[in-house]
């Protein structure tokens, strides 16, 4: 197998999600900064120009982290970052589109037609005048979760992948304008447990102190 890896936090996401596992896959890096994500050969492997991908062994490729990630799963169970049971798997995933959903993907766009305007503007679609009220979006759906998180993790006790998904972009948002309030006791302790963790160091790129997010 091959990922295909780059700078930003959804590749970040896998390579956290492969920490936790002890997965070890070769990397091949695309220069996001610099479009090779935007152009033909790159596009034969993702047809949506987006990072990471994983290349299969037989030519196949998967995109999409949550994707990805749960291939993963499928093919190195142990440790379980989304589940053993229908229940947990459920839960795992019921918190992963909740979050992707009402945080990450407002965080993003905020990012993208925000400060990552210059980046974006003649790759995707952009709306400028929406980038303060995605990013208000975000931090509303923030509070809330402050206000029903009881356990260590998203799923109680356990750590998932959707920890993994928050994790990596609320890091990712405190580089680029949007840091994570004070204010939210509960959150601020979640992100200070799961940044404890090996891999939330191991699973940084060397060049994670440029800008880029997945287009």
């Amino acid at each position: 197998m091959k990922l295909y890896n780059s700078l930003g936090p959804n590749p970040r996401i896998v390579r956290m999600f492969m920490d936790e596992k002890g997965i070890a896959i070769d990397t091949h890096e695309v220069d996001l900064m610099g479009a090779e994500n935007r152009k033909d050969d790159y596009k034969k492997k993702n047809p949506a120009g987006q990072i990471p991908c994983l290349e299969l062994d037989d030519g196949s490729v998967i995109s999409e982290v949550t994707a990805i990630c749960e291939y993963l799963e499928e093919i190195n169970p142990t440790p379980a970052l989304i589940g053993t049971s229908a229940k947990e798997r459920a839960e795992a995933r019921m918190w992963t589109r909740r979050v992707d959903l009402n945080i990450l993907e407002p965080l993003a766009n905020g990012f993208r037609y925000g400060e990552g305007l210059s980046i974006f503007k003649d790759r995707i679609p952009t709306v400028p005048e929406a980038s303060d009220g995605l990013k208000r979006v975000a931090r509303t759906n923030l509070a809330w979760l402050d206000g029903i998180l009881s356990g260590d993790f998203l799923c109680g006790s356990r750590f998932t992948l959707a920890d993994i998904l928050l994790y990596a972009f609320l890091d990712f948002g405190a580089g680029v304008g949007q840091p994570l309030p004070e204010n939210l006791a509960k959150v601020q302790a979640w992100f200070a447990r799961v940044g404890s963790r090996p891999s939330a160091e191991s699973s940084l790129h060397e060049a994670s102190a440029a800008v880029g997010m997945r287009g």
